[in-house]
């Protein structure tokens, strides 16, 4: 049951890190609004997400609580980050039996849940749909900053002329 769901996080990574490949290092503090997160800190924590959160997973339930942003000094770092993120959620993804992916999780606040869900819906929605609206969010920061996008699904208004 697990392996559909890593074979995606291995596939999708592909555009995530093609896509991080083009935060200018230079940008890093860019910010669309004061109340957003800085370019540095969204693509950071978009790199952070598949090891902090199939860490998570390791355990029957997770306390809420802030996590600190990081930011990277360079679009090396950044990249570090995420191709050692991903490599340590397969890993912790792939210790999954069926059984295990059917139990119940549970995020809690105090100690009161927040919400439960078995632990492949957690994959599915607080991992995998997590990480694509916060690439999402990320296409939308460079397409800002006039840096060219690259393809995603299909190319891209930069680089088909006809669009």
């Amino acid at each position: 049951m697990i392996e559909p769901l890593v074979t995606e996080l291995e596939q999708e990574s592909v555009a995530t890190r093609r896509l991080m490949e083009r935060v200018p290092a230079d940008k890093l503090g860019w910010k669309p609004h004061p109340k957003a997160r800085s370019l540095g800190e969204l693509a950071a924590h978009i790199a952070m997400v598949p090891r902090v959160l199939s860490g998570f997973l390791q355990n029957a339930s997770h306390e809420a609580g802030g996590t600190p942003e990081h930011m990277p000094a360079s679009t090396e770092e950044l990249l570090q980050l995420f191709d050692d993120s991903l490599a340590a959620a397969k890993a912790n993804l792939s210790k999954f039996s069926d059984d295990e992916l059917n139990t119940t999780w549970s995020l809690t606040r105090g100690g009161v849940p927040i919400f439960e869900l078995p632990r492949v819906a957690v994959i599915r929605r607080v991992i995998l749909n997590h990480l694509y609206h916060h690439r999402g969010q990320l296409t939308t920061y460079l397409r800002t900053l006039d840096v060219l996008l690259p393809s995603v699904y299909g190319p891209t208004a930069d680089e088909n002329p006809f669009m």
